[in-house]
């Protein structure tokens, strides 16, 4: 068997947004602050940084536009999640020039998550994009529920690829194609990433998997053979999502960096300054960290 195995892989780290969004412990600015600071010094170049949606439904995210603002860096890629225009007005008041919009191919997913259809929500989204691209903006879509839902079971993959479709139709740099709810297994995610890549040579196409049924990291294995070599990942495992019940937390950063590493992959991480940036963001968290790599190599306090 011939492993088809890219030189090197790039990781985009969502722990400061997507894995600290569902935390019942609300994590102090400056925790935060020092989070992403030590995340950038272990050597991740891609990053979310925040949310910019309402307080009242994502307490967590009511510190946006501080963090945006004060946490940017000119090497690394600072991404902010927007999911409509309010928040888009929000980064408009900071520097930060990579946003991220997201839209579920699940209809009932949608509705759950921010009350509008799968079409309601892109009739939105397209003139947003149109306009963050006119204003020199790097635009990220988020593609949720793109294997399973949490309400509506199985999604097709063609409606995953036609809503992929018009992401780039509109403009978008890059697809982020989420597994939300943790439950592809790893002939899915080569067969759906395959597809993608097959689909759009040319666009940024990154993995998002969460960890709920322990198979990201296959899931991972898979999409690398799919030809991806993007992936969204969190320190210590964090995450999860408000609006998916029961969905566990991403593929934690240091345990892909630790296979891809192993298989000779270059990540540009290091290992030991990512341990130390979990450590920054533990003492707040509501729950002990559970990857394997941290629970075999942090030092006892």
């Amino acid at each position: 068997m011939t492993l088809h195995l890219p030189e090197h892989v790039t990781i985009i780290e969502v722990g400061p947004r997507d894995g600290l969004q569902n935390e019942n412990n609300f994590i102090p600015t400056d925790a935060k602050k020092k989070f992403i600071n030590a995340l950038r010094l272990a050597g991740l170049k891609e990053m979310e940084l925040t949310s910019f949606v309402s307080p009242k439904w994502v307490p967590q995210m009511s510190d946006a536009a501080e963090i945006a603002e004060e946490c940017l860096d000119d090497g690394t890629r600072n991404i902010v999640l927007a999911p409509n225009r309010k928040g888009i007005d929000r980064v408009y008041m900071t520097g930060c020039k990579a946003v991220a919009l997201f839209v579920g191919v699940s209809n009932s997913f949608n509705q759950k998550n921010i009350n509008k259809t799968t079409k309601e929500s892109m009739e939105e989204a397209k003139p947003i994009i149109k306009e963050l691209k006119e204003k020199g903006y790097f635009v990220r879509a988020c593609i949720s529920t793109a294997f399973y839902c949490p309400y509506e079971g199985k999604i097709s993959e063609e409606d995953t690829i036609k809503l992929c479709e018009e992401f780039v139709a509109s403009g978008a740099d890059e697809l982020s194609v989420a597994d939300t709810i943790g439950m592809a297994a790893p002939h899915e995610s080569y067969s759906l990433f395959s597809k993608l890549k097959k689909t759009f040579p040319e666009r940024l196409l990154t993995a998002h998997f969460h960890d709920t049924r322990k198979m990201a990291l296959t899931n991972i294995f898979a999409a690398l053979q799919a030809g991806i070599s993007r992936f969204d990942t969190s320190a210590g495992g964090l995450g999860g999502c408000p609006f998916a019940p029961g969905a566990a937390g991403n593929a934690a950063t240091e345990d892909v960096v630790f296979m891809l590493e192993r298989m000779g992959i270059r990540t540009g991480i290091d290992l030991e300054k990512l341990l130390h940036a979990i450590e920054v963001v533990q003492p707040h968290l509501s729950h002990p960290i559970e990857s394997t790599y941290y629970r075999f190599n942090a030092q006892p306090n």
